[in-house]
């Protein structure tokens, strides 16, 4: 059911150019945190979260889920994903990300359709993610996905079959899961959109996201060493709180559910300054977080970094002392990408690495 109207995601009513106001939140319920699969990083590469071409037109039916391209008169039905779908959705996941790196000369991010079917299996069988699918005569032809574990959603991986882009599908799946998002009640979405992709970026920006930052993906041997005065280590539960309002302090929600699957899973980590919980990372990876108080909190997790697992580590470049510094270490840009929101939203109070859904 619906909690009542509200204004949509991206309005001008949303936005905020300082630290979010508390009285335009709209309530929020937390939710357990879902340990139930392993949602591992290192089976998520890079291509799951960059989205094929950009497409408009589509227009969902509330009642029936269906959606028709008045250009082309093709008929569309979107329907919840359910973990039988993997197959379908990891074939058309490698195909639509070998078709748009193949055109700007970036290299295959999936080995073979069963990586990319292991990945999508995973997503679609966590009960921390909502799935949209969407179907022709019958055949699964494109999906969306859906973060919910924290306070503000997640959008991705969205993929289309090639066949089928630039006919409205991709924009039909876009407004289902800001749909959704609205009737759970998150009071943001957020995404990071592959720079290379003008399509993408173009579909974004109409559907009301706009763009907070640039980021990095970088690569190479982690530093080694320490920071002085910083010390880091593996999280247990009993730091969940202190990391949760950390994370609150520098971006005004927390990433509760995703520290919570991290910790379970054993790759989160803390920093300690002064006494006291400084930084943490859930890990240091493509689908992994972390916030500092400071650019020396992040820099000393990324120097405790076994490896960087996945494409690499998103570095915001607007933060040029730490963007700087991890070129220094012998880290090298992969790609780049695009921070976009809609809702709440303020300018981080300290240092962060996003995951690679926001």
């Amino acid at each position: 059911m619906r909690r009542g109207r509200r204004p949509p995601p991206g309005s001008a009513s949303t936005r905020c150019r300082s630290a979010p106001s508390r009285s335009r939140t709209p309530p929020f319920v937390a939710r357990p945190s879902h340990q139930g699969l392993r949602l591992n990083e290192r089976t998520l590469p890079a291509a799951l979260h960059r989205t094929g071409k950009g497409c408009a037109g589509l227009n969902r039916n509330e009642d029936s889920r269906k959606g028709q391209n008045g250009r082309s008169g093709m008929d569309v039905r979107l329907r919840p994903g359910t973990p039988e779908d993997a197959e379908a959705c990891g074939r058309i996941c490698y195909e639509a990300f070998r078709h748009i790196t193949a055109q700007h000369a970036f290299p295959v991010d999936f080995p073979d359709t069963e990586a990319a079917t292991g990945a999508v299996s995973m997503l679609l069988g966590h009960p921390g993610f909502y799935s949209v699918v969407a179907e022709q005569d019958g055949r699964v032809v494109a999906s969306n996905f859906l973060d919910e574990r924290s306070r503000v959603a997640g959008v991705g991986p969205i993929t289309v079959d090639p066949g089928l882009q630039e006919r409205g599908v991709g924009r039909a799946l876009m407004l289902d899961v800001m749909r959704r998002a609205e009737d759970r009640g998150f009071p943001g979405v957020r995404l990071l959109q592959a720079g290379y992709n003008t399509g993408s970026l173009s579909l974004y920006a109409k559907l009301g996201f706009e763009v907070r930052d640039v980021l990095a993906c970088m690569q190479g041997a982690p530093p080694g060493g320490e920071i002085p005065g910083h010390r880091v280590r593996p999280a247990t539960g009993e730091d969940a709180d202190a990391c949760n309002a950390l994370c609150r302090r520098v971006h005004g929600h927390d990433r509760a559910g995703e520290l919570a699957d991290a910790i379970g899973q054993g790759t989160a980590l803390v920093v300690e300054h002064a006494g006291r919980i400084s930084g943490y990372a859930t890990d240091l990876a493509f689908f992994a977080h972390a916030v500092g108080e400071g650019n020396e909190d992040v820099k000393a997790l990324i120097s405790a970094a076994r490896a960087f697992a996945g494409t690499g580590i998103l570095v915001p470049m607007m933060n040029a002392d730490l963007f700087r510094w991890c070129l220094e270490q012998g880290l090298r840009v992969q790609a780049t990408f695009t921070l976009m929101t809609t809702g709440l939203y303020g300018p981080p109070q300290g240092a962060y690495l996003p995951s690679i859904l926001y």
